[in-house]
């Protein structure tokens, strides 16, 4: 299954070494629909779904993350949406977070293929690490978040967390904290594919 037509078609060309994204975006898919025959890593198999909510949702909202050194992915998966922005960002050193074992040794297996310099996985708890920016897709709810990673924010972590259309309700369920929540981006993904808000927490 080739999918770098479909990624070629979806990434935007202002986005930095697009080249390179396409190319390891399309090597880590057929990678994960390899290793999807054993192992359930994800649901979406068709090129064009998967490089629209797979690599074009990881690296959207890529600028939110420029300027830092050291990135977590809190509960990466199978390396999103670490491994998109570490091939757009090569200057951040990334670490992938995955408690879960076969999903960590997936991610190993990947990145030992991929060869990316600035990313390494973990089978630690992202909670457990220190970093200026802690990024999660589908971890957790914010409450849940803020009680995660409260020791992090107080040590003057970032955390971006990409987020559904029903942000709102989240945040109001999340209650009165001395956490600052906003909401810094929102975008549309192509084919009616969802939306999605990029929520910030200092």
């Amino acid at each position: 299954m080739d999918f770098a037509p479909e990624l070629n078609s979806v990434i935007p060309a202002d986005i930095p070494h697009r080249d390179a994204l396409i190319a390891g975006a399309a090597l880590h898919l057929a990678l994960i629909v390899e290793a999807n025959k054993v192992l359930n890593l994800t649901r979406i198999t068709s090129p064009r779904e998967a490089a629209i909510k797979h690599v074009l949702d990881s690296v959207t909202p890529w600028r939110l993350f420029e300027g830092a050194r050291h990135v977590i992915d809190a509960g990466t998966g199978a390396g999103f949406p670490g491994i998109p922005l570490a091939l757009v960002l090569p200057e951040i050193r990334f670490t992938l977070a995955e408690s879960i074992q076969k999903k960590a040794r997936f991610v190993e297996s990947a990145l030992a293929v991929l060869k990316l310099p600035n990313v390494e996985i973990t089978p630690q708890r992202a909670e457990e690490l220190q970093a200026e920016v802690i990024t999660a897709r589908a971890l957790a709810p914010i409450s849940k978040i803020l009680t995660l990673f409260r020791s992090a924010l107080k040590d003057g972590s970032r955390i971006l967390l990409y987020k559904g259309p029903d942000v709102a309700t989240e945040i109001a369920e999340a209650g009165k904290t001395r956490a600052h929540i906003e909401v810094v981006m929102r975008y549309e993904l192509p084919d009616s594919l969802g939306s999605r808000a990029i929520v910030e927490i200092r």
